[in-house]
């Protein structure tokens, strides 16, 4: 994985996100903190480069977004989908949730997310 530096100009804001959570990016979080995913570590509300991602796994190169409602519209829907294309340049790997997903269907998205870590394993052996 390539470096991606801290972009120290986007803390606070990345703390007023962390701050003022979603649902389902709290409950998320709740699943993941802690190292409770098979111990691997994530943080919420992560700088990286000129954006700030929902949770993210350095260790597996993994960036987790929640997308609510916001996300239906055409033009936070390109810009994300543009934020994601950046990341990926850099060796990051995605995987999306909606809001509902999470509120609704907790163990469909753990069980994708512990899907992608024994993808990741498997690879590493």
């Amino acid at each position: 994985m390539k470096f991606i530096p801290y972009n120290t100009n986007l803390k606070e804001f990345s703390r007023n996100l962390r701050s003022n959570q979603t649902l389902g990016e709290t409950l998320l979080w709740m699943q993941l903190q802690h190292r409770q995913m098979r111990g691997y570590e994530f943080n919420r509300q992560k700088p990286l480069g000129n954006y700030i991602v929902d949770l993210y796994c350095k260790k597996l190169n993994l960036v987790i977004e929640v997308d609510g409602g916001s996300h239906h519209f055409e033009e936070v829907s390109v810009n994300d989908a543009k934020r994601q294309e950046i990341l990926q340049e850099k060796g990051l790997h995605f995987l999306r949730f909606t809001e509902h997903d999470v509120r609704k269907n907790m163990e469909k998205v753990l069980f994708q997310i512990n899907g992608f870590i024994d993808n990741f394993e498997n690879e590493q052996v």
